[in-house]
């Protein structure tokens, strides 16, 4: 697995979409793609990226894979922008 820089990640409005839809609650692609003027195929490169920064966890439950915000992928940007406020 490449670990992508989560800033490059979050550069993309589709992404920020798609984390700001599973902060609301976790979803299959197939749920973010009803969302967004984009295929599935392209949500799912969106979701990957995001994987790979460590920005969403994926489970599968059967078939479905259900994405999910993995909180602990933000320390990084968070670690970053609060230097900005001490």
């Amino acid at each position: 697995m490449v670990t992508i820089d989560p800033f490059a990640a979050i550069a993309d409005p589709n992404r920020r979409h798609l984390l700001e839809e599973l902060r609301r609650a976790p979803r299959t692609v197939n749920e973010l793609a009803e969302g967004l003027p984009i295929s599935r195929p392209a949500v799912s490169q969106h979701l990957k990226a995001l994987l790979d920064a460590n920005l969403v966890s994926v489970t599968a439950e059967g078939t479905r894979r259900i994405y999910a915000v993995n909180t602990k992928g933000f320390v990084k940007l968070n670690l970053w922008i609060d230097q900005f406020w001490s």
